[in-house]
């Protein structure tokens, strides 16, 4: 796993095979991406964006875990992003909102879970436009 300067994330594994999850650390707090690779092209398609918030079961080792237990063939490669240990897990809660929010009409990223809306993020997105934040009044 690299280090990273961001602002939200510690760490990062990205686009490792299933048999790679093993080296999460146990209890790491985060976000988690599931891919299936396609050979063809080469490419790897996001079939589920997923948050762990680190508890003993609730790590993002423990989530994979599950993922391969229930639907081992609807995936092959996964991406983990570990938050910094002051991120609080509303926080997480919001990351995964938006990347989630992100896929839901994606047909090949429903194959997991339907991806639901993020109501927060809908919220926001009203008030803006009662705001006029989209449509700002002609300059003159």
């Amino acid at each position: 796993m690299s280090v990273s300067e961001l602002r939200l994330i510690k760490n990062s594994a990205e686009y490792l095979p299933q048999a790679e999850r093993k080296r999460i650390p146990k209890r790491t707090r985060g976000i988690y991406v599931l891919y299936k690779y396609r050979p063809k092209t080469d490419m790897y398609d996001v079939v589920y964006v997923g948050m762990a918030g680190g508890e003993k079961k609730a790590g993002i080792g423990g989530r994979l875990r599950s993922h391969v237990q229930r639907k081992k063939r609807h995936w092959t490669h996964f991406s983990a992003y570990e938050v910094w240990d002051n991120i609080r897990e509303d926080e997480v809660r919001e990351l995964e909102g938006i990347l989630r929010h992100l896929y839901r009409f994606d047909s090949r990223a429903n194959k997991l879970a339907v991806q639901k809306k993020f109501n927060k993020l809908q919220h926001i997105h009203n008030q803006s436009k009662e705001k006029l934040w989209l449509n700002p009044p002609n300059e003159e």
